[in-house]
C-alpha cells in the first residue's frame, strides 16, 4: 500500500485578475501557506502555463517546475479540462461552448474541434516533460441531452455516439500513451462519462485502452444518488487522479435528482466545501489506501454557500486529516511464530 500524498488544490476555481490569484508566484505563496503541497493547473491561461511552449521546450518546463518547487510545491497534474469539453460537443451546445476557446475559433466547430485536439496533445508532452505521470480531463458529450429515455431514442443512436467519441479519442489516447501519462476522464454528468456504465462503454469502444482512466470525484455520484463507495471497488484499477469535493442531497416533495432548474443553492442536490457535506471521506481515503492509489488527494473547491478562501484554508487541513499513514508492517506481527514447510505439513496432517 502507498500514503496517499497530499494535500494539493485545482486552482481553476481560484485565478483570478486581483492579487495574489492574478500570477503564479502569487498563487504559489498563498497555495504553500495555507499548507498545500501541489497544484493542479488549468492550462488555458498563460500567466501560469503556456502549454504549447511547455510541450516544446523541456527548458521551459524545468524552469516552471523550478519556480513552483520555490515554493515547496510540485504540480500534480495539468487540467485540459475546457479543452476536453470540446472535443465533443452536440450542436445543440455550440453557442455556450464556444466562451472555452479562442475567439478565431468561434462559430466554426470544425476548427475548435481541432484546436481542441491539439491542446490534448500539447498537454501529454507537456505533462511527459514536466514529470507528470497523470492528465485530468473531461471527454465531451454527444450524448447527454438523450440522457433520459424520452422521447424513445432511435436505435443505435448510443452506440453510434460512443463509437464517434472513441474515434476522436483514441489518436489522443495514442498521445499519451507515447509520453507515459494516463488519460484521467472526470466522471461528470455533462459529459457522456458520468457513470460507471457509460464508463464501460467508451471503454470497449477505445477498447480497454490502457491510458484511459479516471478522475474520481464522488460530489458527481452523490448528485446521481450512485454508490460511491462502490465505485471504487469497480474501477480503483484505472482511478489515478482524485477531487476531493463534498456534496449534499436532500430530496423534497418538489424536487430530486433533476434538480427543477433550481440555482445551486437552491438544488436538492449541491456542491460543498470539504467537511460540510454528507460524502464519508473516511471511508473513500481508507479505500484508496487499500487499492494503493499512488496519486494526489486534490481539493476542488465548488460550494455554494461558504468562501472560496475560507473553503480552501479548511480544505487544506481536512485533506492532511485524511490521509492514512499506510502501515509497513502486519498488526499482529507480535503474535508470529517461525515455522518452515515440514512445520506447515504436520500441522496439516500430512
Amino acid at each position: 500500500m502507498t500514503t496517499i500524498q497530499g494535500p494539493a488544490v485545482f486552482l481553476a476555481q481560484f485565478i483570478g485578475d486581483e492579487a495574489p490569484f492574478n500570477s503564479l508566484d502569487g498563487i504559489c505563496k498563498w497555495a504553500a501557506n495555507l499548507g498545500f503541497k501541489g497544484i493542479q493547473m488549468p492550462t488555458l491561461d498563460t500567466r501560469f502555463i503556456d502549454l504549447q511552449k511547455a510541450a516544446e521546450s523541456k527548458t521551459y518546463a524545468d524552469e516552471l517546475k523550478g519556480t513552483i518547487a520555490s515554493y515547496g510545491l510540485e504540480i500534480t497534474e495539468l487540467s485540459t479540462h475546457l479543452q476536453g469539453q470540446l472535443v465533443a460537443v452536440h450542436p445543440a451546445y455550440d453557442d455556450f461552448f464556444d466562451a472555452f476557446a479562442p475567439k478565431n475559433v468561434h462559430g466554426n466547430s470544425k476548427a475548435r474541434q481541432e484546436w481542441a485536439v491539439q491542446q490534448l496533445k500539447y498537454a501529454a508532452k507537456a505533462s511527459n516533460n514536466l514529470g507528470l505521470n497523470a492528465h485530468a480531463t473531461f471527454s465531451g458529450s454527444l450524448l447527454w441531452q438523450y440522457f433520459h429515455p424520452w422521447p424513445q431514442r432511435p436505435p443505435g443512436l448510443v452506440e453510434d455516439g460512443f463509437a464517434e467519441l472513441a474515434k476522436r479519442w483514441l489518436p489522443i489516447l495514442n498521445e499519451f500513451d507515447q509520453n507515459g501519462v494516463d488519460l484521467c476522464y472526470e466522471i461528470h454528468p455533462g459529459e457522456d462519462l458520468f457513470d460507471g456504465e457509460t464508463y464501460e462503454m467508451f471503454l470497449k469502444a477505445v477498447n480497454n485502452h490502457s491510458r484511459a482512466c479516471i478522475l474520481y470525484d464522488p460530489s458527481h455520484f452523490v448528485l446521481q444518488q450512485l454508490d460511491y463507495i462502490q465505485y471504487i471497488d469497480f474501477y480503483h484499477e484505472r482511478i489515478k487522479a482524485f477531487h476531493v469535493k463534498d456534496a449534499e442531497f436532500n430530496p423534497t416533495g418538489k424536487q430530486g435528482t433533476f434538480g427543477g432548474y433550481q440555482s445551486w443553492a437552491n438544488r436538492a442536490g449541491r456542491y460543498r466545501s470539504p467537511g460540510d457535506g454528507q460524502i464519508d471521506f473516511k471511508t473513500i481515503f481508507s479505500k484508496l489506501a487499500q487499492y494503493d492509489y499512488k496519486g494526489w488527494a486534490v481539493m476542488e473547491w465548488e460550494c455554494c454557500i461558504k468562501n472560496q478562501e475560507d473553503g480552501a484554508r479548511e480544505g487544506a487541513e481536512f485533506i492532511k486529516k485524511h490521509i492514512i499513514k499506510v502501515t509497513d508492517k502486519a498488526f499482529d506481527d507480535f503474535a508470529a511464530i517461525e515455522t518452515n514447510k515440514a512445520f506447515n505439513m504436520k500441522n496439516l496432517g500430512l
